[in-house]
């Protein structure tokens, strides 16, 4: 009888062993809560500072450029002599074309003088067509003539307007050859013992000098950079941003930009978008085709007079916010067909529950659905965890 019992209390020790040993155990899983409140999409990337106005002053001759006596942040004024040039030797002229050179001087004299009358005359004529525009509108509002006829008095003036932006393009384009001639002419020497002259280059505003590009004595062409020209207290931001993620910026939305050195982050707002895009290659190799995105600073200058000219700054720009929406981590998501789902907890439970996502930023997505503040989800779920499933949860 004994052994009868002992055999029973086995049995049954053995299949309580097997239930508890198929039961399936509660996941370990991290709780977040669905909050109601203010959300902000940024569209980030790094940026850098640069003087909103540049002058790069280059050589207008070639020749042999003397050291300069510049160094980087010297100031310099409208007008001071920022570099000496002395001409490389041009060939003499003979008294043949010595005399060629300036009848064509006298040539461009003459056409430079034609097409400033002409310019002036466009002006003139413009200025009367806008006046017989003005005059026969008032007469048109009163029904004293046809309005074909208000038409062509309006296409009168805007072929005016052409004339005139013709004819001033033909002006400019007369005086640069005509001085283009002359400081060709000025720097050939007529004999052997002629002087050859240095060319002073002149700063064409006042700044400070923001780069050297040829500190020492050297031989330059023309057009070569010497120097460059600006104002260190007038600064903007550009920052690359992918084409996709400048679709969605505009002008005046705000920016913030940290990590530039300071103790508080600057205020920045949008001023332009280029319209075109460049491909540039990722640090790992990848093509991008990236946008230019300026801004400009907007905090007081005295909070960010530290920054220089190429300072790197971690760029923020507000895209899109809104108040009092349903915000859940970012990390409770993942994709259900065409829409979002994440894992309720309740009641020790897994229940999945589907929502749509209105945006999302790096931490927080903006959702839409039958479900309120407070509500607890669970964040990072497990790959295999089912719908239903058995879950505990564990401290962060």
């Amino acid at each position: 009888m004994r052994n009868k019992i002992f055999l029973i209390v086995g049995l049954l020790s053995l299949v309580l062993l097997m239930v508890w040993a198929f039961i399936p155990t509660a996941t370990p899983v991290y709780i977040v809560r669905i909050e109601q409140g203010h959300f902000v999409r940024f569209v980030e990337d790094d940026g850098w500072t640069r003087v909103h106005d540049r002058y790069v002053i280059a050589a207008p001759i070639a020749g042999h450029l003397q050291r300069t006596s510049l160094r980087e942040g010297d100031g310099v004024n409208h007008g001071d002599t920022v570099a000496t040039i002395f001409p490389a030797m041009p060939p003499f002229l003979d008294e043949r074309t010595l005399r060629e050179r300036r009848e064509r001087i006298r040539s461009l004299e003459a056409n430079a003088q034609a097409a400033s009358i002409n310019a002036e005359r466009a002006q003139l004529a413009l200025k009367q067509a806008e006046v017989d525009l003005r005059r026969n509108e008032h007469l048109f509002e009163q029904h004293f003539i046809s309005e074909s006829a208000i038409d062509t008095i309006r296409l009168a003036k805007q072929l005016r307007q052409k004339e005139l932006a013709n004819a001033e393009k033909t002006a400019a384009a007369s005086t640069h050859a005509l001085a283009e001639a002359r400081v060709a002419l000025l720097n050939m020497p007529e004999d052997r013992t002629a002087t050859i002259r240095p060319s002073k280059v002149i700063s064409p505003v006042s700044g400070h000098v923001l780069r050297i590009s040829q500190p020492s004595e050297n031989v330059v062409n023309m057009g070569t950079p010497l120097l460059e020209i600006g104002d260190p207290t007038k600064l903007e931001i550009l920052v690359e941003l992918l084409t996709e993620d400048a679709a969605q910026v505009t002008p005046g939305m705000s920016a913030r930009l940290s990590n530039w050195g300071g103790t508080s982050e600057l205020e920045a707002r949008v001023r332009l978008i280029e319209p075109s895009a460049f491909t540039k290659v990722s640090a790992l190799g990848v093509e991008e085709q990236r946008v230019n995105v300026i801004l400009d600073i907007t905090s007081p200058a005295n909070e960010w007079r530290n920054l220089g000219d190429h300072f790197r700054v971690d760029v923020k720009i507000i895209a899109q916010v809104a108040d009092n929406v349903l915000m859940v981590p970012v990390g409770a998501l993942f994709p259900v067909g065409s829409r979002f789902g994440f894992f309720l907890f309740k009641e020790n439970r897994a229940k999945l529950s589907l929502v749509d996502v209105v945006a999302r930023n790096g931490k927080q997505a903006w959702i839409h659905g039958d479900l309120k503040s407070g509500f607890e989800v669970i964040a990072y779920p497990p790959a295999n965890l089912q719908d239903g499933d058995r879950v505990r949860p564990m401290s962060n």
